[in-house]
């Protein structure tokens, strides 16, 4: 029992199949695939653009840091020209520690720029496959729909497309019906020259009708003897000889 559900399953699974294989369109398909490429290529644009924004930030603070040692220098120089060592001490202590910060911030930022070189290469490969998937897609629409149209223009050609089809079958049914239609019509003649049908408008009897034209046809055969009579002194008169008959 399980092998025929397999069986049934895998059946059903191709016919599925076939219908998908049918349905798709090549066109259809290249474009979708077009389509989320670029989306990629907008994704790598907007994580490019959060590198960068990064990159300013860390370069904003670094400046900031830069001055801040600059700054604390300047009080440590300035407190021991006028001998304050606690104070040139406590500047001193501020200029390391922005110190520190800064060296924090250039390694966060060599991390970022290397990022940003990365996706900047990974952005400017993609966009060259974009390209030339672009191109390859345009060339094979041209060739999916030249080869759609030769076939079309083939099938017509051949009688094998689905218009041609109908009319080959129109062709069939006219033929068949007008084959009926004189196959009745010989019936009818048939009948009609066997008396077996009647005129609706004739109240004669059959032995009526069979009378009526035994005498129309009597009547003709007796006019044509009265006609070959009256001829034939006319063409003998005038002591005109019978035609001779020739020796065989």
């Amino acid at each position: 029992m399980s092998s025929f559900f397999k069986r049934a399953s895998d059946i059903v699974e191709a016919k599925i199949n076939n219908f998908l294989s049918h349905a798709e369109n090549p066109n259809d398909t290249l474009d979708l695939s077009y389509e989320r490429m670029l989306s990629g290529l907008q994704e790598t644009r907007r994580n490019l653009a959060d590198v960068v924004t990064e990159q300013k930030s860390l370069e904003h603070q670094m400046d900031a840091a830069n001055l801040e040692i600059q700054h604390s220098d300047g009080d440590a120089r300035m407190a021991v020209q006028l001998h304050h060592d606690d104070l040139a001490k406590a500047a001193l202590a501020a200029k390391q520690g922005a110190a520190q910060k800064y060296q924090m911030l250039q390694q966060a930022h060599d991390h970022i720029v290397e990022q940003s070189q990365k996706l900047i290469a990974y952005q400017k490969q993609l966009q060259a496959k974009i390209d030339q998937f672009r191109v390859q897609k345009e060339l094979m629409k041209s060739q999916y729909d030249a080869s759609k149209a030769q076939v079309r223009v083939s099938e017509s050609l051949s009688g094998v497309g689905k218009n041609f089809n109908d009319v080959g079958d129109a062709l069939q049914r006219a033929k068949d019906k007008s084959d009926k239609m004189q196959a009745r019509a010989d019936a009818l003649q048939s009948l009609s020259d066997g008396g077996a049908l009647q005129d609706p408008l004739d109240s004669r009897s059959q032995t009526e009708r069979d009378l009526d034209s035994l005498r129309a046809t009597a009547g003709v055969d007796d006019e044509l003897a009265q006609l070959k009579a009256s001829m034939a002194p006319k063409a003998l008169g005038d002591g005109a000889e019978p035609p001779a008959e020739k020796a065989p």
